[in-house]
């Protein structure tokens, strides 16, 4: 099977390593009970539990399922990028020592690189290349 079709507006962000504007993504502001994954590939990466309101403008957990989430080093020499570890697209970057909860962590990540998923629904297969 192959990844999930990307429109232009999810390629720029998934594969060029892009960013949505701040307060602008579907996810930001969005509190439902259920699982993120990846746009592309469908792996899951955040659990709906581990969001929380950081008020930079964009979806923020502190945490990921384990192995799910790949860090490193951001092009730009002082943050660190996160990434899909199935597919490697983009998501977004991680920031520590905030102290905006307990794990002190902030993934910081795209709403359009995360599709949401209702804990009602089934998730959908992982997608291979």
């Amino acid at each position: 099977m192959a990844y999930n079709p990307l429109n232009q507006a999810e390629a720029r962000i998934i594969l060029e390593q892009g960013t949505e504007a701040p307060f602008q993504g579907e996810y930001d502001r969005f509190y439902e009970d259920g699982t993120y994954i990846c746009r592309q590939c469908n792996n899951s990466l955040f659990d709906a539990k581990t969001k929380f309101d950081a008020g930079c403008g964009w979806p923020a957990f502190d945490d990921h399922f384990p192995g799910a989430v790949k860090q490193v080093a951001d092009p730009d020499g002082r943050r660190v990028e996160i990434r899909c570890a199935h597919c490697d697209g983009h998501l977004g970057h991680v920031f520590t020592g905030e102290q905006l909860t307990e794990k002190n962590t902030r993934h910081c990540v795209n709403s359009l690189s995360v599709r949401f998923v209702d804990r009602t629904k089934a998730l959908p297969p992982l997608l291979n290349q």
